[in-house]
């Protein structure tokens, strides 16, 4: 492979170099080996109670991004929605918890309204907010069994950086049920493009039921759909990123569907450079191997880096050992040269005093021999002073 050069961001969007024979060459074969492999160990399986179908339809199937660079600098706890074709959750049988806003009435009235459809409603089965949230699970104890009393967590956007300090790492050591934002608060009105400032002053009380500041109920609905269907990218200080994008009782045309629709969104919103930083996608299950969708030409930058428009390339990455052992040892030659290097400099300065710099113009050599003439009268003259 010859050797590459600086990749700088493009500024245009480039098309998906990605085949879509080959998303769906490689759903065919991943779902048709886990359906074989599943078949195989329910035969030999001494659990009487295990079933195949169930098995297969609860595998989920994972697109798995590597980058020849972070995408990321620090782990993100808010993960980001792709809306996916087809939705990853729309079994009827998952349950639902959603975290609000103080205060909760006004979310669980909407909720038990006629206007709020009856089978996303069957599913939401816990509506809280902040304050008692707080104040109903302090204990490991309480968060544990929260945490296994729900399938999905979402939470809404205005609360949903203080749930780290209230859920601990039971929620957030992984991210299986991290909750997921959601915008309920209303948006305010917009005048050419900007939006209108909220009016100055105190507040004035308003009845909680009536929450003035949520969105209707259309749109709450909407956005549940949305956050409860889509896949979830969460982002870490790390060149591998993994999505679910599927199941494994789908047909291959659905998930490669997702697939398709997962790429080209991952890359346009997340990877910086877009497809220069991108180095492959693979497809796999929880314990198959990875099946190849893509894989660059360059697999790695040999000494240049991605770098943006107009900025400077960074410094090689020394290690922390090897950058105090070569600090020591300079600092020991520098001792040891400053001890050898004293008689020297005086002879240097002996040296440089005694050498006459050369020159071959003519005006100079004649202005150094008027010199020292004058000198040598000098001399004599003083010489028969001190005679006398």
């Amino acid at each position: 492979m010859s050797k590459s050069t600086a990749v700088v961001k493009a500024s245009d969007a480039v098309a998906s170099p990605v085949d879509p024979n080959q998303i769906t060459k490689a759903s065919k074969a991943l779902l048709a080996h886990i359906k074989k492999a599943t078949a195989a160990s329910t035969a030999v399986s001494k659990n009487l109670l295990a079933d195949e179908e169930s098995t297969v339809a609860e595998t989920p199937i994972w697109l798995t991004l590597t980058t020849k660079k972070h995408i990321a600098d620090t782990n993100r706890l808010q993960p980001s929605k792709i809306v996916l074709p087809n939705p990853l959750n729309a079994d009827n049988e998952s349950t639902i918890c959603i975290i609000v806003a103080d205060p909760q009435r006004h979310y669980k009235n909407v909720v038990a309204s006629e206007e709020f459809p009856e089978d996303l409603r069957n599913r939401i089965t816990r509506v809280i907010d902040v304050t008692h949230l707080k104040a109903k699970f302090k204990t490991y104890e309480a968060q544990r069994q929260l945490f296994n009393d729900h399938d999905i967590f979402l939470a809404d956007d205005r609360i949903v950086n203080r749930l780290p300090k209230h859920l601990g790492k039971t929620f957030f050591k992984s991210t299986a049920k991290r909750p997921v934002p959601v915008v309920f608060m209303k948006q305010r009105e917009k005048v050419d493009g900007k939006r209108v400032a909220k009016p100055k002053g105190p507040k004035a009380k308003r009845d909680p039921v009536e929450n003035v500041n949520a969105r209707p109920t259309p749109e709450i609905v909407a956005e549940i759909r949305k956050a409860i269907g889509s896949a979830l990218v969460s982002l870490s200080p790390s060149t591998n990123t993994a999505i679910k994008v599927g199941y494994a009782s789908w047909d291959a045309e659905k998930l490669a569907a997702n697939v398709e629709k997962v790429i080209n969104e991952l890359v346009e919103r997340f990877v910086p450079h877009k497809w220069s930083n991108v180095r492959s996608f693979y497809l796999k299950g929880p314990e198959t191997a990875a099946l190849p969708i893509y894989q660059t030409d360059e697999l790695w930058l040999d000494d240049s880096k991605v770098i943006a428009d107009g900025a400077e390339p960074e410094k090689a990455n020394i290690g922390k050992k090897r950058k105090a052992a070569d600090d020591e040892t300079e600092a020991k030659a520098e001792e040891g040269a400053k001890d050898e290097s004293r008689p020297k400099k005086k002879a240097k300065k002996a040296a440089a005093a005694a050498a006459l710099p050369e020159s071959n113009d003519d005006k100079l050599d004649k202005e150094i021999a008027t010199r020292k003439a004058t000198l040598r009268k000098q001399k004599a003259a003083a010489k028969k002073a001190v005679e006398v």
